[in-house]
């Protein structure tokens, strides 16, 4: 990462890319669906396992009933790393996984 610095002492540096991937998250406490971020050049179970950081972003959050069905959604959730059970991709509303090539 390149960080600059303007004439006024601003710092400037390179905005992160992050890969969009839509997943379904088994918490201890419950099922989420939404959007999590990704670099696109670690595994996410690399992600998961990194200590550096004890979080996980999600965005367009929907939490599940046992069921399925959505019972709140919230734009933002922080996840604690320490209570995800299993992380899975989701390419459909009803949460169903992506059959094809990986």
């Amino acid at each position: 990462m390149v960080t600059r610095v303007d004439h006024k002492g601003k710092i400037f540096s390179d905005q992160v890319q992050k890969q969009k991937v839509v997943s379904i998250v088994q918490t201890d406490s419950g099922r989420i669906r939404g959007v999590l971020f990704q670099d696109p050049d670690i595994r996410l179970k690399d992600n998961l396992n990194d200590r550096a950081e004890d979080f996980i972003a999600m965005e367009d959050v929907e939490l599940l009933s046992p069921q399925g069905a959505v019972i709140d959604r919230c734009p933002f959730m922080a996840i604690n790393k320490r209570h995800i059970a299993w992380v899975m991709p989701a390419t459909s509303e009803d949460g169903e996984c992506d059959q094809g090539p990986h």
